[in-house]
C-alpha cells in the first residue's frame, strides 16, 4: 500500500467514524493537494490554494499578535465549519463539518488524524 492510499484511508475513516465531518483533505503548504475525501463538485487545486494561503495568514497574525504557534485556522458559516490544522511538517489539514457539528468531538478526531498522518508522512 502506498502512503497515499494511507493517507487516504486516513481521511476516509476520519470521515466515517465522525458523522458531522462531510470533507477532508491533506494539504500542502505550497497549495497542493496530497490526498483528499473532498465531493466531486469541488475544486480541489482552488480549495488547496485558498486553504494555505488562510494558514499562512493565520501564522502570520498569529505571530504579530504574540499569540504563539498557530493551532488551527476555524471558518464558521452558515451551513457549517472549516477547521484547518498544521498535520505533518509542511502540511495541514482541512476538515469541513454541518453546522451541528460538536467541535470538542470534532478536534479531538482531527488531533487523532494528525497523529496518524504524521506516522505515515
Amino acid at each position: 500500500m502506498s502512503r497515499v492510499d494511507d493517507l487516504n484511508r486516513v481521511l476516509r475513516t476520519l470521515q466515517s467514524g465522525t458523522p458531522d465531518v462531510e470533507a477532508s483533505a491533506l494539504i500542502s503548504e505550497d497549495g497542493l493537494i496530497i490526498a483528499s475525501a473532498l465531493p466531486h463538485h469541488v475544486e480541489e487545486v482552488r480549495v488547496a490554494g485558498m486553504s494555505s494561503t488562510l494558514l499562512s495568514l493565520g501564522q502570520r497574525a498569529a505571530r504579530e499578535l504574540n499569540r504563539g504557534d498557530l493551532e488551527q485556522v476555524l471558518i464558521r458559516g452558515g451551513q457549517g465549519y472549516a477547521v484547518m490544522v498544521a498535520a505533518a511538517p509542511g502540511t495541514l489539514l482541512l476538515v469541513l463539518t454541518t453546522r451541528e457539528a460538536k467541535l470538542g468531538l470534532i478536534f479531538l478526531d482531527v488531533g487523532r488524524a494528525v497523529e496518524q498522518i504524521k506516522k505515515i508522512l
